[in-house]
């Protein structure tokens, strides 16, 4: 058992990449690696079975995916019935590098090597579950078709023709488009909260993409839109309340630049109308210089674990 579990643990790292990747969620990879261990250590207790396995790293991603696969099929009821629009949960890591807020151990920091970006997340909601799998698999972690349709039960040809049609969908021209470096990604979103802070709408429209879309996540805990902000327009006077509301409560609100996802977004902590806490991480997509994509998350049970913001940590962001 001692083996076995030390060719699991070199292992642990890329199941846990490959099934954040396609749950969008880090404690339901987490469960679906851990199931992964069961049935390895199931399967392969017996050292005559564990010969037969030529490729260890193989079969354990396919396993993986397979258990993925499972969850992705659940999951596509459960959200049907989810409270107001439904984001990923978010991997929040600070400027500098140092540990992430969420779990910050060695299996966590590789899930943070290849980031795909919320936009992304956001945009392999809309994929069927089987096509989600093809698409992670074969374009981030190389798996050939092959072995993509052994996980999916199905030919090599289909496998393909899912993968390219989900590649498809997360590009299609609705897609919130992120294509900006970490300075441009800076320079759009200081200049974001500056044309907030200023309370004009004008400033604001410059900054934000004529298509760009927010959405919010607060899974019924707190007031939140309950369909997409569509539109520069729409989305900058919704922009505005939310800062005005901010700069009337500025004394009781907490602002820190963070990495989300990978990419530069903010951790901000207020105090509700009714006196609880609201803690929330806005992502970012920023194509062309404007800001195509803004995602909200404020349900708490998607942000356990983040670190707490202090006095240090002011309203506007220090960049």
């Amino acid at each position: 058992m001692r083996d076995l579990a030390t060719e699991f643990e070199a292992e642990r790292s890329r199941l846990l990449a490959v099934a954040h990747r396609m749950l969008g969620s880090r404690s339901e990879a987490e469960d679906a690696v851990q199931e992964t261990w069961l049935r390895y250590a199931g399967a392969l207790g017996n050292p005559a079975a564990r010969a037969e396995i030529r490729d260890l790293s193989a079969w354990l991603t396919t396993t993986c995916a397979r258990i993925c696969l499972d969850v992705l099929r659940s999951a596509r009821v459960r959200r049907e019935a989810y409270p107001g629009q439904w984001l990923p949960e978010p991997v929040v890591s600070p400027l500098d590098g140092g540990p992430p807020g969420f779990a910050p151990d060695p299996a966590e920091r590789a899930v943070r090597t290849d980031q795909v970006g919320t936009a992304l997340l956001v945009m392999m909601e809309r994929l069927a579950p089987e096509q989600r799998v093809a698409l992670v698999l074969h374009d981030v972690f190389a798996v050939p078709f092959a072995g993509v349709a052994d996980v999916l039960g199905t030919t090599e040809a289909a496998a393909r023709q899912l993968a390219s049609r989900a590649r498809r969908a997360v590009t299609a021209p609705d897609a919130p488009r992120h294509t900006a470096d970490p300075a441009e990604q800076r320079r759009v979103l200081e200049a974001f909260v500056a044309a907030a802070e200023s309370g004009e709408l004008d400033p604001l429209l410059r900054v934000l993409a004529p298509d760009v879309v927010l959405l919010g996540d607060s899974g019924g805990h707190f007031p939140a839109a309950r369909r997409p902000v569509v539109g520069a327009d729409a989305v900058g006077r919704f922009t505005l309340g939310l800062f005005g509301r901010a700069g009337r409560y500025a004394q009781r609100v907490r602002s820190r630049p963070v990495l989300v996802d990978g990419v530069l977004g903010l951790q901000m902590e207020s105090v509700h109308s009714d006196g609880r806490p609201i803690r929330m991480i806005a992502a970012f997509a920023v194509h062309e210089g404007r800001i195509t994509g803004v995602f909200n998350q404020l349900n708490p049970e998607k942000l356990v674990g983040l670190p707490p913001l202090g006095d240090d940590d002011p309203w506007p962001p220090r960049w």
